[in-house]
């Protein structure tokens, strides 16, 4: 079992505060195709949106807005580089609705819809040792599942004994979450508005949707600047 210390970097917090990272660690999960009830639910919430997007900006809606700000007060162009979760609303603005892949991926591009905020999940069997959440520098980036090399520098990403696996910008391909996974990590760039208790309440639910599809079992965790440190 995946046994690891996961660290958020105060590189991060002196610039941003109230800067949190959500983190879910499931065990035992199944992973594959989607089943219907989530490829519907995801087809109608995206078609939903979709109109909502016809009468308001992408960049006005609540969690990209605040997002874009941190974005840019942790030194990166929100309009260069594009957080997840922004990029999924704009594809839906021009009815380039998402397609179903698998299960876990398809669940996670949904939190982050419906949060409105970059999610990120990691096959935990391929991270090797400690996780830090840090701040990228000129030298910081990887190859990304947009299938190109992508520069992290000003964007909080997170990194493990090997070098960067994650951002809220584009995920690496080394740690990519397939059918084959059983233990994985989730990492969720909350609000930092979000109180601790409404990200705690959060991921719970998510945590708990996320298991009654995959099964297995799961335990959360806040970092931020009250507990930067944690051990799973």
């Amino acid at each position: 079992m995946y046994m690891a210390k996961i660290r958020l970097d105060s590189s991060i917090t002196t610039i941003v505060p109230d800067f949190k990272i959500g983190m879910i660690h499931y065990t035992k999960i199944i992973v594959s195709e989607s089943p219907q009830m989530i490829k519907g639910r995801t087809q109608l919430y995206q078609e939903n949106l979709y109109l909502e997007l016809q009468e308001s900006p992408v960049t006005e809606r609540p969690g990209i807005s605040e997002w874009r700000k941190t974005w840019k007060a942790l030194g990166a162009d929100p309009n260069r580089y594009r957080l997840s979760a922004e990029s999924l609303l704009r594809r839906i603005a021009k009815q380039n609705y998402l397609q179903p892949f698998h299960s876990a991926v398809d669940l996670n591009n949904f939190f982050s819809l419906q949060y409105e905020i970059p999610v990120g999940i990691y096959d935990a069997d391929l991270i090797q040792g400690d996780i830090e959440i840090a701040l990228g520098d000129e030298n910081t980036g990887y190859e990304g599942l947009n299938g190109r090399y992508n520069s992290l520098k000003g964007i909080a990403y997170s990194k493990d004994n090997e070098g960067p696996f994650g951002s809220p910008f584009v995920d690496s391909k080394r740690t990519a979450v397939t059918e084959q996974t059983t233990n994985a990590i989730q990492l969720f760039y909350l609000r930092p508005s979000l109180s601790e208790e409404e990200s705690m309440k959060l991921l719970g639910a998510a945590g708990n949707m996320f298991s009654q599809i995959h099964g297995g079992d799961y335990t959360i965790d806040l970092l931020s600047t009250t507990q930067s440190k944690i051990e799973l």
